[in-house]
């Protein structure tokens, strides 16, 4: 029970304020009249006054209340490195045991995870929250259980009490980072690109790692090529992309004994490679209306170099005309077919047939250049069922059909086949009844093991491909794809057919048949597999931290299996299912929490300073808890220190005026009667 005296005016303070002047006034008057009963009417005026200004004695009921310490425990993934977790839970427990020991102390755990979205550890707004739910004057410290590395610092609250931090380090800690500061988005397909890393060392690096660390780079977890850099220098590192589309670039240095963790060791780097030109052949073997749509095509795209070799004039026609007045330029067989074949990455035969201008060896090159990686299509007319087709030459151990002899002049509606409703060439091609019809078609029989995507007239073989060796081949047996181009009965859709199929003999990985990819969305990826297959099986995931998951593949469209799957960690992920491999990563490589991982208290020190806290590592033992007054130093040797509050609720008021009406009448009076008395006996 505690009372105290206030003060409740029955007039305006400035009221209150001009009568006690002017009273002041008149006894000043009558003092210096002499008049004898002045101090008895001073009285008087007096407990007039008092009696306006409204004391009241205010008895309050009061409940004390207990000091709040709040203890943050720093559960972020940084805290899973070595022991500390352990030694987090250990000093927790023996702290909430020691302060819920003390009198009148209550204590509030409050566990911090990683943050949303590589956040890191947001421990500022963890602690601004809990100081937010609880009052402010109960508050009596707060303790941090952490390795002190705060991401959040900037929203560090108006602390109440002194913050202290136990952080979970050891001196022998030491870690190695690696760093790459610059990577292009995009990179041309053969020529060298550089990459800009660094690898630091932190902590009490041991003699015997000083210096020099080893470094690995893998494209798309090929087997890595190995360097080794001198640590806190930043290096420049050559590369040479080899394929088109996406290419994961892995760059990894090796774990080293004692090192604290390996997590920021490797980084995923994502580069788009990109042909530079696309240098490509055409040998059309006579004019015709079906030539000038594959140079449209071909010259439209302006990443495309393009050779035509046309044969205007072929040796057998006789019309009169002397040599001598023909403009034609020799074109340079020999240069094209023999010396620069390989700088080519397709050759097109369009209605090329045998005229002894191309001799054997020649085409002889051009099997070899197949079978060594290059491509070949051949748009077929009534020349490749003739005597002189191109069949009939060493070019027959590549084509993936051989001709009949029968050439089909009937119309009939080009069709995707069973395998082709699962290929990327023709997979998604808007196929209708609305397509145009052809006129002509060579009828062809296919190789064992090549893949039929469109059918003609009578479901005869249309579009035949094949791979031979580390090459592509393909056969279109028809010379009548113009039509579409030229929107006959409505046209088809000619420029994109030509167009994949031209890229996917080209090696273009987002038209290969057989491929196993993923797409990242945050934490979770979308695990796509194409196979000409009805069935795949199970795709097997590795973590980073080297766990295995197996999630089955649902087919969601001919030919495309698709799985989703959301990481439990942050980093680099590897994908297996049959013969195919792929990488993909979700989020950093290197999380915000493994960027920097030897424990510090310098993040955290204005925070601590601000109430003279103060900082101590948990190898050395915990410190002990006492008592100090606000204002005073809050830690020292050995321990820290909270200051009690003393906050209390209160239960109930009661409230006593102390001059109620009749005292301040009796009294006012009494005083002015006496001076009365006093005045008129003198």
């Amino acid at each position: 029970m505690t009372g105290q005296v206030l003060f409740d005016p029955l007039l305006p303070l400035w009221a209150l304020g001009l009568l006690a002047g002017l009273s002041v006034l008149f006894l000043f008057w009558a003092f210096w009249r002499g008049l004898s009963g002045w101090s008895f009417r001073a009285l008087a005026t007096l407990v007039i006054l008092a009696a306006l200004s409204g004391p009241v004695l205010q008895r309050e009921n009061r409940a004390p209340l207990s000091d709040i310490v709040l203890l943050l425990e720093d559960q972020s993934a940084s805290q899973d490195l070595g022991d500390r977790a352990a030694m987090t839970r250990a000093a927790a427990d023996t702290l909430a045991a020691r302060i819920t020991a003390r009198p009148n102390t209550d204590l509030r755990r409050i566990a911090i995870p990683d943050g949303a979205d590589n956040a890191g550890t947001e421990m500022m707004t963890a602690l601004a929250q809990a100081l937010a739910e609880e009052p402010r004057a109960r508050i009596a410290g707060i303790i941090a259980l952490s390795d002190g590395h705060v991401h959040d610092i900037e929203r560090a609250p108006d602390l109440p009490a002194p913050m202290h931090l136990l952080h979970t380090g050891r001196a022998a800690d030491w870690d190695r980072r690696l760093t790459v500061t610059g990577a292009p988005a995009f990179a041309i397909l053969d020529e060298e690109i550089r990459l800009t890393l660094r690898i630091e060392d932190d902590g009490a690096v041991p003699a015997s790692e000083a210096g020099i660390a080893p470094l690995e780079i893998s494209i798309d977890g090929a087997e890595p090529n190995r360097f080794e850099l001198r640590t806190g220098v930043t290096a420049e590192l050559p590369l040479t992309l080899t394929h088109g589309g996406r290419n994961v670039i892995q760059i990894t240095v090796p774990p080293a004994p004692g090192e604290l963790t390996d997590r920021n060791n490797t980084t995923v780097v994502q580069i788009n490679g990109v042909r530079d030109r696309l240098r490509v052949l055409l040998v059309s073997g006579e004019p015709h209306p079906g030539g000038r749509t594959w140079r449209n095509l071909l010259k439209s795209d302006a990443s495309v170099d393009l050779v035509h070799f046309t044969i205007l004039r072929p040796p057998e026609k006789q019309d009169g005309v002397p040599v001598s007045e023909l403009s034609l330029i020799a074109f340079p067989t020999r240069e094209l077919f023999m010396e620069k074949i390989e700088d080519f990455d397709l050759i097109i035969f369009d209605r090329y047939q045998r005229r002894g201008i191309l001799p054997s060896l020649y085409l002889e090159n051009v099997t070899d250049y197949v079978e060594n990686g290059g491509a070949v299509l051949v748009s077929a007319g009534p020349d490749f069922a003739s005597a002189d087709s191109i069949f009939r030459s060493p070019l027959a151990e590549i084509l993936p059909a051989s001709p009949t002899a029968r050439v089909i002049d009937a119309p009939f509606r080009p069709t995707v086949s069973d395998l082709g409703t699962r290929h990327p060439v023709t997979n998604d091609l808007s196929q209708g009844d609305d397509w145009g019809r052809w006129l002509r078609q060579v009828e062809v029989t296919p190789n064992p093991d090549t893949d039929v995507l469109m059918t003609g007239y009578d479901d005869l073989p249309l579009l035949v491909l094949d791979r031979v060796g580390e090459g592509r081949v393909a056969l279109l047996a028809s010379d009548h794809a113009w039509l579409w181009a030229r929107g006959f009965e409505g046209g088809g859709p000619q420029l994109e057919l030509l167009r994949r199929l031209a890229h996917w003999m080209m090696g273009e990985p987002d038209l290969e048949e057989e491929a196993l990819w993923a797409e990242a969305t945050g934490q979770t990826m979308r695990i796509l597999r194409r196979s000409l297959s009805d069935t795949v099986g199970d795709v097997t995931i590795t973590t980073p931290s080297g766990t295995q998951e197996t999630l089955p593949l649902r087919e969601t469209t001919p030919g495309q299996f698709e799985a989703r799957y959301t990481g439990p960690e942050i980093g680099l992920y590897r994908l297996a299912n049959e013969d195919h491999d792929a990488v993909i990563g979700l989020g950093p490589a290197a999380p915000r929490e493994f960027e920097r991982t030897i424990a510090t208290d310098t993040i955290l020190a204005p925070a601590l300073d601000a109430r003279r806290g103060g900082s101590f590592a948990l190898e050395t033992g915990l410190p002990t808890i006492r008592a100090v007054r606000e204002g005073r130093p809050a830690a020292g040797r050995g321990w820290m220190g909270i200051t009690p509050r003393g906050a209390y609720e209160t239960l109930d008021i009661a409230r006593t005026t102390l001059l109620p009406a009749w005292l301040t009448l009796l009294l006012a009076s009494t005083m002015i009667l006496f001076g009365w008395l006093r005045e008129g006996r003198r």
